[in-house]
């Protein structure tokens, strides 16, 4: 069962994938909403798939408080974007980056120990440095775990069980392409 905000989503998630879609009404989000989201996740298991912007962020942290366990699905904004002035949203995505970004899934974990703490990631200047912001965005393409700040970066990566090694990894990554120019 995948969650998404409108009926735009539902029309363009049936198009990409077979499945069943909760809708939230945007930020409407409600106790019957989640009572249907938490029944769906007790029974069948709960995707949650919102925009990559406030709004979305919003709904995804309501929904990951109140249910334990669901999964998360992410787009960047390019890819949700269909131009630069267009608005966002997963209604424009394509269908291979939204079955991409389905293969991809982040679990909820609260059984571990952080395995990231606020050191590692100054020490990786993703935090603290000039363009911290600009390599976090690409952190977060790379991982495909959406934007964040610094202190909710470190949230998301041991919320999702992402290790230090993964992190190097993709960094090691992004600056060979960065290297590459871009490429």
């Amino acid at each position: 069962m995948i969650v998404v905000e409108g009926r735009d989503d539902t029309k363009r998630i049936q198009l990409a994938v077979n499945a069943d879609t909760i809708e939230t009404n945007g930020s409407a989000i409600n106790e019957e909403i989640l009572e249907r989201i938490e029944l769906a996740q007790q029974t069948r298991g709960v995707i949650v798939f919102t925009d990559p912007d406030v709004p979305g962020e919003k709904i995804r942290k309501i929904i990951s408080r109140k249910i334990p366990g669901v999964k998360h699905a992410f787009l960047n904004q390019d890819e949700a974007r269909p131009s630069k002035k267009g608005s966002l949203g997963i209604e424009h995505a394509s269908i291979e980056t939204i079955q991409k970004a389905l293969d991809g899934l982040y679990g909820d974990r609260t059984d571990t120990v952080p395995a990231i703490d606020r050191k590692f990631l100054l020490s990786k200047g993703l935090m603290g440095k000039p363009h911290s912001k600009e390599l976090r965005i690409k952190l977060g393409n790379e991982l495909r775990i959406g934007y964040t700040n610094g202190k909710q970066l470190e949230k998301r990566l041991n919320m999702f069980g992402i290790t230090q090694e993964k992190v190097e990894q993709a960094l090691l990554k992004i600056r060979k392409e960065e290297a590459n120019g871009g490429i």
